[in-house]
């Protein structure tokens, strides 16, 4: 292995950089749907040995490296974002590259600065793959909150694939997992470096933890009650309607049609249709129209909901400014209970990047760039999270689209709902894998703060997960129906939704203590 760490180190830096692309693209390719995760036991490791054996401790070999190893990971990580520009080719295909290359780019820059980091701190083996291992989830902490944050795709989704170590999330999270997931693929790299014995076997010891990990995790799922709330019935549709269909008004009446027939429609388990379902849940902006300011939808709702239904329907909805001012579009989530009059309204307020709003606008726009999502107006955030009263007295949190990937601030935690609501429309990524990971996403978030979730999306994946994110019910990808299913019992406030990355800083903490250790014993003579 000597030779290996010499010939690698010999190589010239392009060649090393081109390297470092690919250990990070082999990580991602790992990532669901293919819950490949062993192939980050060879990605971590190759990077680090070209880390560690790169010539210069200066700030420009450590950051070339990282950024560079991040520049491979996201280009793949986010590789489905581009089927969004193939919607309506003719006006943005020719973003996609630009796009693609700014955010795949400016997202590996937070990896560049713990490459950076770890070469400047110095050492090699056990220190430098603690160091690292620490400094990532740093940088994947800042990535999720700095400039709005842009969490998709942490390496922490990884466990997704690793059964029970995913039952971690509700004491760590998702960041933490990210630290534990390159702490224990990197120990190859620890293992084939020549390491003194004693810090070998510090390594095994680390690599120890993810059997008990995993096996604590499948304990904890053993023990899972399973209860469901009494008297609630759900039914999610599923439309699967294309992307390029979805926001034409000629279509209008044929969506809203659609959409009525599914909510009645009577399956092998209700034979009866809607009748007996609590509560119907449309996805994410369902129909390409005001809905809630539409007399003739709420007409036709209403023998449909029975004085018994609640339906709720993602929509856009105009925020009126007042007379001869054009009005704010919101993303919005709209409650009707069972006379079709509006119960609740929720405004998402974490809107995309690029896709609901373009970032520095000012100087994109006179380049032709434009914000994918076309509206009348501008869409405007709402005000936050907040727990909604859904008629039959269910408190849910409502969440739409991408919120359901930010770990932080996912629900409003002065009052704790019994449920979260996540409607979507995935059907800009097509049978891309961004589906899978927004669903694997999802499931996380249960097991972070210990609640279901009910997950409505237009071309799927529609679902229902119990709060120790175990799917429970769902519709394929790319296909129409619609999921009945009653709704499981949240369990008790996690550690991570009582106290949020409290934890995560002690774990981090920790490893970089153990670095310095690992650094004292590999200068003792």
């Amino acid at each position: 292995m000597i030779r290996l760490f010499q010939r690698l180190g010999s190589l010239p830096a392009p060649l090393r950089g081109v390297l470092a692309v690919g250990a990070g693209a082999l990580i991602a390719a790992g990532l669901p749907p293919v819950d490949g995760w062993p192939l980050a036991f060879l990605g971590f490791p190759l990077f680090l040995v070209l880390l560690d054996t790169a010539k210069s401790k200066s700030w420009r070999s450590g950051f070339g490296l990282g950024w560079a190893f991040g520049l491979g990971y996201f280009a793949v990580a986010f590789h489905w974002i581009g089927y969004a520009f193939f919607v309506e080719a003719g006006t943005y295909l020719w973003m996609m590259p630009f796009m693609l290359g700014i955010l795949s780019g400016g997202m590996a820059i937070y990896w560049g600065l713990a490459g950076l980091l770890a070469k400047r701190f110095g050492g090699s083996g056990l220190q430098l793959t603690l160091a690292f291992s620490a400094l990532l989830a740093v940088a994947e902490w800042l990535r999720g909150h700095l400039l709005t944050g842009f969490p998709w795709a942490a390496p922490g989704l990884l466990v997704v694939g690793m059964g029970g170590v995913a039952q971690a999330a509700s004491v760590i999270g998702m960041t933490g997992l990210t630290l534990l997931v390159v702490l224990w693929a990197s120990l190859p790299y620890v293992f084939l470096s020549g390491e003194r014995r004693r810090l070998m076997l510090a390594g095994g010891a680390i690599l120890l933890l993810l059997p008990a990990l995993w096996g604590w995790g499948d304990w904890r799922l053993a023990g899972a009650s399973g209860a469901l709330v009494p008297g609630v019935v759900i039914r999610i549709v599923q439309p699967n309607l294309p992307q390029e269909e979805k926001w034409r008004e000629d279509n209008a009446r044929q969506i809203f049609d659609d959409l009525l027939q599914l909510s009645m429609l009577p399956t092998a388990e209700r034979p009866d249709g809607i009748g007996g379902v609590t509560h119907v849940i449309w996805p994410e902006s369902a129909v390409p129209f005001l809905i809630d300011e539409s007399p003739v939808a709420k007409s036709e709702l209403k023998p449909l909901l029975g004085g018994r239904t609640a339906l709720i329907t993602g929509a856009v909805r105009a925020g009126r400014m007042g007379e001869g001012v054009e009005p704010d579009a919101h993303n919005s989530i709209i409650v009707f209970d069972g006379t079709a009059e509006v119960a609740a309204r929720y405004d998402k307020w974490r809107l995309v990047p690029g896709g609901e709003f373009l970032p520095l606008a000012w100087a994109l726009e006179p380049l032709g760039f434009r914000q994918v999502v076309q509206t009348p107006g501008s869409f405007v955030p709402g005000p936050g999270p907040r727990t909604v009263i859904l008629p039959g007295g269910l408190k849910a949190s409502l969440t739409i689209c991408y919120e359901a990937i930010f770990p932080d601030r996912l629900v409003d935690d002065a009052d704790r709902p019994q449920a979260i609501v996540n409607v979507t429309n995935d059907g800009w990524f097509g049978r891309s894998t961004g589906p899978w990971q927004h669903l694997a996403q999802a499931r996380l978030r249960t097991i972070e703060q210990g609640l279901p979730m009910i997950r409505a999306a237009n071309t799927g994946i529609s679902a229902v997960i119990d709060p120790y994110g175990r799917t429970l019910r769902m519709l394929p990808l790319m296909e129409k129906g619609v999921v009945d299913s009653p709704l499981p019992v949240a369990i008790s406030a996690t550690a991570y939704a009582r106290m949020g990355d409290f934890w995560l800083l002690i774990l981090t903490v920790c490893i970089i203590s153990c670095a310095f250790l690992a650094r004292f014993w590999a200068l003792e003579r």
